[in-house]
């Protein structure tokens, strides 16, 4: 199947208060075109300087959501063409983001990464960190705290899984209680791949982050 067509069966499964961000990493400009002109607009990447060469070359009104770990001096490549940044992993990143997007008189959206995989390869606040991660991006001018993200475990043991994605539903429900207990924009649960969307979406996630699933294997 294409691109396209893949892309219109994954928004039957999912509910319509799920955002289906495409993972277009490595993919080429006619793939990602496929999907879009299914009707796909929000596409992820976790390279800067892939992504911001798409940026230029593909269609304007693309909601581009950056998702890989995202280094402080690659900040400025791609902080104009992004929706969304995935991937808050540092209180230095989070104060970076927040100096740059100040600099061009905006104010950007970002979820707080926490780390509630088994592997120690992911980034991300330990679950201890996150209510000081909160607390701090809170206060600095030039970011939003939209939410949260995690990366589950790369496992077939599925209730481990669940019990992660729980668990950064936790996280969520006590830091909208709490810090952002008066910003409606406080609203993203960013967690589900290719392999666990259906799961993370029975935990409350709100964004799924699918690759694989839409373009096929990456070479």
């Amino acid at each position: 199947m294409s691109a396209g067509n893949n892309i219109l069966e994954l928004l039957k499964e999912l509910p319509s208060t799920v955002k289906l961000v495409a993972v277009s990493k490595f993919m080429p400009n006619e793939l990602i075109l496929e999907a879009y002109n299914a009707g796909q607009k929000d596409f992820g990447e976790n390279r800067p300087q892939e992504l911001s060469r798409k940026i230029a070359e593909l269609p304007s009104d693309i909601r581009w959501h950056f998702l890989g770990h995202l280094q402080t001096n690659k900040i400025k490549m791609i902080i104009d063409g992004v929706t969304l940044i995935h991937s808050a992993d540092s209180l230095k990143l989070i104060s970076e983001i927040g100096k740059e997007a100040e600099k061009r008189g905006l104010v950007k959206d970002i979820l707080i990464q926490q780390h509630i995989s088994c592997e120690s390869t992911k980034q991300g606040f330990a679950l201890g960190e996150m209510e000081e991660a909160a607390a701090f991006a809170r206060s600095v001018s030039g970011v939003r705290v939209c939410g949260v993200m995690g990366m589950a475990t790369f496992t077939d043991d599925q209730e481990q899984v669940r019990k992660e994605f729980r668990g950064l539903r936790a996280t969520f429900d006590r830091l909208k209680s709490t810090i952002f207990s008066d910003c409606a924009y406080f609203e993203h649960i960013s967690m589900g791949m290719s392999g666990d969307f259906n799961i993370a979406v029975e935990e409350g996630s709100n964004i799924v982050r699918v690759g694989s699933r839409i373009f096929g294997s990456r070479y």
